[in-house]
This record gives C-alpha cells, structure tokens and sequence, in this order.
C-alpha cells in the first residue's frame, strides 16, 4: 500500500473480535469518519461471522497505516544503491552463526513442529493463550509448544543457556507459588484429616464403622491422618532444594556464624563479657608501650638528631 493512500478508505480489512477472538478479512459493512485520527481518518466495523457481534478493525492493522506513514529511507536511485553497497560483505561467518535463528520465531514450518499437533482449547494452557483459535486451527503445530521447543534446539546448538533463562525463570516462579498454595491448604484443612472409617460388604456397598459404647449409642470409628499434601509437599522441598539449611536459616548455622568485628555472640553470658573487657584493656596497655618504644627510637635516631641540629644553627 502506497503512503497517500492511507488518507483513503480501504476496500478491505482485517477485523478482530474481542468475544471470540477470531481474525478474518473482508470488506467492511460500515465506514465511519474518525477525525480524532490524523493519518487514517476512518473507522471501518463488521460483524463476526462466527458470534455475529459488531467489531472493529484490528489493531496491528492499524498500527501498520501508522508506521507506513512514519517510515523513512532513501528515496532516490542514489540513496537506495548507497544503502545496498552498506550490505556487502555481510553477512559474515560470525554473524550467520549469531542471526541464523532471527527469523524462526515460531518453527512452524519446522520437521520436529509435528510433535505439537494444533489443538485449540485442547491443551491446558489453551484458555490464557492469546493466539486466534482460527488461526491456530489452521497452523501445522501448536505456536506456543513450538516456541518452547525451537528454544530449547537453539540454547543446545549454540550451546547458550540465556535462551532458556526466561522459561525456568517461569517454572520455578509456578513452582514456587504451587508450593505456597499446598502450603495455605494445609493450614486452611489442618495437619490432620478426621474422617469416619469405612468398609465395602459382599455386595459392594460403602458402609461405615460402629460400635455400641457403655450406654448403648452407637459410636463411630474415626481414623486419623496426616494431611495427604504433606508427601508431595516434601519431595517438592526436597528437589528443589530450597531447605533451610540452604537458605541459612537454622540454628546451627545461626549459632556458627561469626559476629561482625567489636560484637560478642548471642548467647555470650557475664564471663565473656568480662574476658572482652580484659582484652581491650591488655590492648590499649601496649598501645601506651608501643608509643612510648616509638618516641625513645625516635629520640635516639641518629639522622634525626643531626637534622635537628643543623635546623638549630641554622635559626
């Protein structure tokens, strides 16, 4: 599309709907004036043919009239050859090695693509993903497994794991926040479960345990157990490596960790505060005698003496 162009409504567009998040291109149903925008004064609406509701024009379709009329680049014959001219030689063994997965943002048209078949709203993470389920229908694999596994490829082959940095920086954040919610179940359930015990009879029916007390009421068997989360809680712990020990929180560790300089230890009674007392004073008894040893050499210096002798005459 031509610059001057974009002051012109267009025959057809590319609308987005918000409920169902379908794309699809077509000639719009109504054309509205926007003077709000300066570079593409018209606002273009259609219905979805998939939920029949009103919509609008997608946004990156729009921003793309923006950027067509921001774009600058030589325009001349001279301009656009001294550009080429920049471009020769390059790209170099260096670069091609370091650009050479630029433009594989998805691997879509990758062989190893097909281990991730598109399955809109068929996997887990579908319901927060943002792709177009139309869209995504139609790709040969899943974008956002294939994102992960291009990623993966690229970190080995470059031998490179800052690749990889932002998805186990999102693992371990879920992980972490896993650990946090059995956590909050644990104390909101209570350590222990108290249910009644039960049986299955010949039949297969369910049947609860009882007893007849002292007085004659029936009493029921009730078994008490520690909270099922706790088992995966620990392993979770455990695999992680997130102890306390590791995190220098338990008392050994506290105890054995040296005090900042001029400080006693916690746990320090009055023997050791009087043994610190001795020691300052023993300590500032040879400071006075290392001052005075200081003055009598300085004193006795024999370079010195003749200085201050010749300073004498001199005055």
């Amino acid at each position: 599309m031509a610059k001057k162009d974009t002051y012109q409504p267009l025959a057809e567009v590319t609308f987005r709907c918000v409920g169902c998040r379908s794309n699809w291109k077509a000639a719009p149903a109504r054309v509205e004036d926007w003077g709000d925008d300066e570079l593409h004064p018209w606002r273009y609406f259609a219905a979805c043919p998939t939920c029949a509701a009103e919509c609008e024009q997608a946004g990156f379709e729009r921003g793309l009239l923006r950027a067509w009329r921001s774009a600058t680049g030589p325009r001349t014959p001279e301009g656009i050859a001294a550009t080429a001219k920049n471009l020769d030689g390059h790209p170099t063994p260096e670069e091609a090695l370091r650009t050479r997965f630029n433009g594989m943002k998805h691997g879509l048209n990758a062989k190893v693509a097909t281990y991730f078949p598109p399955k809109p709203d068929g996997y887990a993470f579908c319901k927060a993903c943002d792709v177009d389920r139309g869209w995504c229908r139609e790709q040969p694999a899943c974008v956002k497994q294939t994102q992960h596994f291009m990623l993966h490829h690229a970190a080995f082959e470059q031998k490179n794991p800052k690749h990889l940095m932002g998805i186990y920086a999102d693992f371990h954040a879920a992980l972490m926040l896993t650990i946090q919610q059995i956590l909050q179940t644990i104390i909101a359930d209570g350590v222990t479960i108290n249910q009644p015990k039960t049986y299955y009879d010949r039949e297969g029916n369910c049947l609860v345990v009882q007893y007849i007390d002292e007085q004659g009421r029936p009493q029921t068997v009730r078994e008490i157990e520690a909270h099922p989360l706790f088992r995966p809680l620990g392993e979770l712990i455990s695999r992680t490596g997130i102890s306390l020990a590791d995190l220098g929180m338990t008392g050994r560790h506290i105890e054995d960790e040296a005090p900042l300089p001029g400080r006693l230890k916690a746990g320090d009674g009055a023997q050791a505060l009087e043994d610190f007392a001795q020691r300052q004073a023993s300590a500032l008894e040879s400071l006075r005698g290392l001052l005075e040893r200081g003055k009598a050499r300085a004193a006795a210096d024999p370079v010195l003496i003749e200085y201050q002798q010749q300073m004498g005459e001199e005055q």
